[in-house]
């Protein structure tokens, strides 16, 4: 089995790729901040920063010394604020300083999380070879770290992946997002406001996801990857099989919340995903 250095690994996704990857028998080197063990998802062995971002490339390669794969999972991402923040320039530079050193150490993968804010929006069928054009400055990041990583680490003839998340629920979500708000209003018996729920998405759950991710360093997949479903479901029926859970469709008022401005009317992957035998009998 591999050595992985996992960054983000205390993060929604980055928890689910942890998970995974002790399962399927990897040894794991995860960067945290101090204090945050307690919520890793498995054993790791641990490099503690308060800013993961301001490194250097020297220390990267210090910190990638006997990795075979890194997975890259952290970014500034606080709910309400990252689609426009500033910080995801720095993000833009670290994950830069990460790739330089991993090359340096001789890591012979890097897998890298993007989004599918990535493409030209709206799409029913976004392949890897839909167009580029972020709306968002997150998403503009994310595309330029995408090509700064790719074209550096090709030049050190490091592997590269870079997978691009489309709409993720469950365990360890934002208590804002839909699905963990649909989840505590019908448990607790209360109305959920919503929107029309006409827009089509692709859902998927985070823990298919992280192993979808950690799947990689088994099967060695390079270029862009769709990590998603590939099945269209609009906002009513995802709400709509949540409430059948709780049986409390009853609880749920469509129309009672205006679309977010500028919301697409779909964004629906087209899934490129090699799976491995592991991941199709966890899947």
């Amino acid at each position: 089995m591999s050595t992985v250095m996992l960054t983000g690994a205390t993060g929604f996704v980055g928890r689910a790729i942890h998970r995974y990857l002790a399962q399927a028998g990897h040894a794991v080197r995860a960067t945290i901040r101090p204090g945050s063990q307690g919520r890793l998802a498995a054993p790791a062995e641990t490099i503690e920063t308060s800013d993961l971002f301001a490194h250097d490339p020297q220390w990267w390669a210090e910190a990638c010394e006997g990795v075979d794969a890194v997975i890259h999972a952290a970014w500034y991402v606080e709910h309400g604020k990252y689609l426009h923040a500033a910080e995801n320039a720095a993000c833009v530079s670290g994950s830069f300083a990460l790739a330089q050193g991993a090359a340096m150490a001789g890591v012979r993968h890097v897998i890298g999380l993007g989004t599918c804010m990535e493409y030209r929006l709206p799409g029913e069928a976004l392949s890897v070879d839909t167009p580029l054009e972020p709306g968002n400055f997150y998403a503009a990041c994310k595309v330029s770290a995408f090509h700064q990583m790719r074209e550096w680490l090709a030049l050190h003839d490091v592997a590269f992946s870079w997978c691009r998340l489309f709409y993720l629920h469950g365990e360890d979500e934002h208590p804002d997002r839909i699905g963990a708000y649909l989840h505590r209003s019908l448990r607790s018996g209360e109305v959920a406001r919503l929107s029309a729920g006409t827009q089509l998405r692709d859902f998927l759950d985070v823990r298919a996801a992280g192993a979808m991710i950690a799947n990689v360093v088994e099967t060695g997949q390079t270029g862009v990857i769709n990590i998603c479903s590939g099945e269209a479901q609009s906002v009513r029926q995802f709400a709509e099989t949540i409430a059948d859970h709780y049986g409390r469709r009853d609880l749920l008022q469509f129309g009672t919340q205006p679309p977010c401005p500028g919301d697409p009317a779909a964004v629906v992957g087209v899934c490129n995903l090699e799976q491995s035998p592991k991941l199709r009998e966890f899947l």
